[in-house]
């Protein structure tokens, strides 16, 4: 009988340290300071979209301790010097390293600091203070959960200039008559135009145009300053080809919003009329009837020329969807049903996969469209 008794007090041990081993709703074991962060040299930086591949800095920091071996995923996170940290700062991912590793570093480019510190807060073209620390969590642990363990680094201050996203890649200009009535203005020689961008810096552009006249015309411009580099359609009544020449291009389809690709090369180009809408499960309409998103003209808005919507949405998928049957589309760059980022740009792509809200509530849809090398979206909580 007592050999009985005390298997079961064995067994019951096991259990228990099992537990508190797997279950991330207990108290964190971990301390808020078992990382320690290396400052990195020089701790000046001025960004630029030119040099946007090239090496900002090496981070290199300790391995966080749990008390336990775990593999860890580590985050970067940054706030303007006059703000504390939280557990929600904007942040990137760094790498995923195990818990008794010797050492943990991340090389730093340009365009992944520069992203971070926009989401902080960053103006573009300003020097500002910035504080980054490194964060990291056991790579099991679900990312809802508001309990688990979490390490965090020391802070370290840094300097920094950060550059708007869109000097990065190449772009041609769409001026036209639309212009003073879509927030820009008529036939601009000045750049204050719709514009065009390649991703592959190749001379092949895309993008879309909102074009809020009944009888659009306009020309692609490869210099705002009408030097001599704008190209049109090549029949003379400007009606629709696909080649491109010297006249007028001028679409029947009226107003609304148009999605281009332009071969500069090739001297050709695509023109159809679109819709913006937000469809799905996780809307009030659902899978059957789309929700349109209306484009912010309003130059004082943080969502100056994007499409967006105030919605109520369940946790459940969506799409952006740009043609009604269902042959143009905006989701994620997997292809796989992801849950979007809540707060934060959640990178997407044209025809991709289902995304995914992840927590019901109000929230300000954001679609960002303006430059093709970046299309992203944004639930914003409200």
């Amino acid at each position: 009988m007592k050999k009985i008794f005390l298997s079961l007090i064995l067994l019951v041990g096991t259990i228990s340290t099992f537990v508190s081993c797997s279950n991330d709703e207990l108290d964190p074991v971990a301390s808020s300071n078992t990382i320690s962060m290396t400052a990195p040299t020089g701790g000046t930086f001025v960004l630029t979209g030119a040099t946007a591949g090239t090496t900002a800095f090496n981070a290199t920091w300790t391995s966080a301790q749990f008390g336990f071996s775990a593999a860890v995923s580590y985050s970067m996170q940054a706030v303007v010097s006059t703000q504390s940290f939280t557990l929600t700062s904007p942040s990137i991912p760094l790498a995923t390293y195990n818990s008794d590793a010797a050492t943990n570093e991340k090389v730093m480019n340009q365009r992944d600091l520069n992203n971070l510190l926009l989401s902080a807060g960053g103006s573009i073209g300003t020097s500002g203070s910035f504080k980054i620390r490194i964060i990291g969590k056991p790579s099991t642990q679900l990312a809802s959960s508001t309990n688990g363990v979490t390490a965090v680094s020391n802070e370290v201050t840094i300097t920094a200039t950060p550059y708007d996203t869109f000097d990065e890649f190449t772009k041609i200009w769409v001026p036209g008559s639309y212009g003073g009535a879509s927030t820009f203005a008529d036939w601009s020689g000045a750049g204050n135009s719709a514009t065009l961008f390649s991703a592959g810096n190749d001379g092949k552009y895309e993008g879309f145009v909102w074009m809020n006249v009944p009888s659009p015309e306009f020309k692609f411009n490869a210099d705002p300053t009408w030097s001599g580099r704008d190209r049109g359609e090549s029949n003379a009544n400007g009606s629709y080809s696909g080649t491109l020449g010297g006249n007028n291009i001028k679409p029947v389809d009226g107003a609304g919003t148009y999605f281009f690709t332009v071969n500069w090369p090739a001297g050709t180009y695509t023109m159809a009329k679109r819709q913006v809408a937000i469809i799905g499960a996780a809307t009030p309409n659902g899978w059957g009837t789309p929700t349109y998103l209306t484009f912010d003209t309003n130059p004082a808005s943080p969502y100056f020329r994007m499409y967006t919507k105030d919605l109520a949405l369940t946790a459940d998928e969506f799409l952006i969807r740009l043609k009604d049957d269902w042959s143009v589309k905006m989701g994620t760059l997997s292809g796989n049903t992801e849950n979007a980022t809540t707060g934060n740009q959640y990178k997407i792509k044209l025809n991709g996969g289902n995304m995914k809200v992840p927590a019901a509530r109000n929230y300000k849809v954001v679609l960002d469209v303006r430059n093709s090398a970046n299309y992203n979206l944004r639930l914003m909580p409200i």
